[in-house]
């Protein structure tokens, strides 16, 4: 099994970094946020620089301001912070799949098995605290076995940001005891004792140590050292049919994305097959390396494990995919997957079953091109009453439980709702002679009906329908009827409700 290694990025100064970055005029300014706690406004982040000036996290503001007259105050932002870490996060999932939000404005990242693809530990975390300073943002950052070293060298360390595997112990023992993230209670106690480094007090024993700092502390103190398994919430979780590929080189072209595109599916698909699964949607993301994640999705009607179909699907889009100065990271997830027909393996065969496949492929690429919204399938229902006679399926493999009604001629196309159109007929239970629909009057020469159709009562109540298949001197046909019975006492009102080939 391969040991698990962390890696802890430290925001000391987050939001003011962020506000800078925004407006980079108040960059050399002494900063702070503030928020409303307690019918006052305290200090709730502070720049470097009046970090310098004797301003601290906490402080009342009217404090703050009477030691520095000048001082620039942001109110009300401090909900930003969550939403810029998570933002953040899912950034660095360029450089590691798992990525969670740890206390103290920092990021934890499960890096086992990553850093070679930077050359090694050093260089990977020497490229992911560069890019981050790059982008403003002031870091520090750690790698350890364990997150709460890798937490507590981020923060605290000043010899080497890497810790090797199992020299946890040996890291920490010039901290001070706040490094083990214990209590801010705990930790002044052990101070008061003059025990002011872990390594004062980290040999007692635990009987000892447990009545002096409590059970909680405690158990920070077995995390750390790798001796209690510690909670890992990453902030996206990746799909199980899911693939990465890191570019040695941004990729700038059509050609480099095709590729990225055809190795990643191979991997997916192969996993797929292997588990008897299709893919019905997947999603490909492409980190840029300005920063921008591009997201690019597809859809299929059935569920797929095959290749080229699926590449197909993703280059009808790879042109909304614009890699400006590059592509450095591309990742692909299977985000709905369903069993695969074990008689799909057939088709490839068989002459009918090559056509059926070929219309499911043609239906997804038209989806791609004008969208899954476009394209639906319908199915028949065992109901007379036309509104209820079919059903919407959104998948092609559900099969017919009962068969299409062949003895009485229906338009392909039916409206929802049936709309209202003017009529003249000879003798009210004839046949239009004209209707006018959507201020379009149509003659009508050539009518069959009336067809009678119930209102299926036991659902609703209402009149019956009388309907006419009627077609115009251009040709075209459509499908009318009238509600109910004729009456001298009242008008009949007549709809058209469809519209034949």
């Amino acid at each position: 099994m391969m040991q698990k290694r962390y890696m802890s990025i430290w925001f000391s100064t987050l939001l003011t970094d962020w506000i800078r970055i925004k407006r980079p005029a108040l960059k050399a300014l002494p900063l702070v946020f503030s928020d409303k706690a307690a019918n006052r406004m305290v200090i709730t982040a502070v720049s470097r620089e009046a970090a310098l000036l004797g301003i601290h996290q906490g402080m009342p503001l009217a404090d703050a301001r009477a030691i520095v007259p000048g001082l620039e105050v942001i109110e009300n932002q401090c909900h930003k912070s969550e939403k810029l870490l998570k933002a953040i996060g899912e950034w660095c999932i360029r450089y590691a799949p798992l990525v969670s939000i740890e206390e103290d404005q920092g990021l934890i990242l499960d890096i086992s098995g990553c850093a070679h693809l930077w050359g090694g530990e050093r260089e990977y975390l020497r490229e992911i605290v560069n890019r981050l300073r790059g982008l403003g943002y002031n870091v520090r950052a750690a790698i350890s076995d364990t997150m709460g070293t890798a937490w507590a060298v981020s923060r605290y360390g000043k010899i080497t940001p890497i810790v090797k595997s199992g020299e946890e112990l040996n890291a920490l023992l010039s901290l001070p005891p706040m490094s083990l993230r214990l209590s801010p209670l705990a930790s002044q106690k052990l101070i008061k004792l003059g025990l002011k480094t872990v390594g004062s007090f980290i040999s007692m024993p635990r009987s000892v140590l447990r009545r002096r700092i409590g059970e909680e502390s405690m158990e920070r103190i077995e995390q750390v050292l790798g001796q209690k398994d510690e909670r890992f919430t990453p902030i996206t979780v990746p799909q199980v049919y899911s693939a990465r590929l890191e570019s040695m080189e941004p990729i700038r072209t059509r050609k480099g994305i095709e590729l990225a595109i055809e190795k990643l599916l191979t991997q997916i698909c192969a996993h797929l097959e292997k588990d008897g699964m299709g893919l019905r949607s997947a999603q490909l993301q492409s980190y840029r390396i300005d920063g921008k994640m591009i997201r690019t999705e597809i859809g299929t009607n059935s569920p797929s494990a095959h290749i080229s179909h699926l590449f197909k699907l993703f280059s009808l889009k790879i042109d909304q995919i614009e890699p400006k100065m590059g592509i450095e990271l591309f990742t692909m997830e299977a985000v709905k997957v369903e069993p695969l027909d074990p008689r799909q393996e057939a088709l490839w065969l068989a002459e009918k079953g090559m056509e059926d496949q070929k219309v499911t492929e043609l239906l997804d690429r038209l989806a791609g091109k004008v969208g899954l919204q476009a394209i639906q399938r319908y199915l028949p229902q065992p109901h007379h009453w036309p509104e209820r006679s079919i059903k919407k399926v959104d998948s092609l493999r559900e099969g017919l439980s009962m068969p299409w009604r062949t003895d009485r001629l229906r338009p392909v196309q039916l409206l929802k709702i049936p709309e209202p159109v003017q009529v003249s007929a000879p003798i009210p239970d004839y046949p239009p002679m004209l209707f006018r629909y959507q201020g379009i009057t149509h003659q009508v020469k050539k009518a069959d009906g009336p067809e009678r159709i119930e209102r299926e009562w036991w659902l609703e109540e209402g009149e019956h329908r009388d309907y006419y298949q009627l077609e115009d001197a251009e040709g075209k046909r459509y499908w009318l009827f009238r509600s109910g019975h004729y009456s001298s006492e009242k008008t009949s009102g007549w709809f058209i409700h469809g519209f034949f080939a």
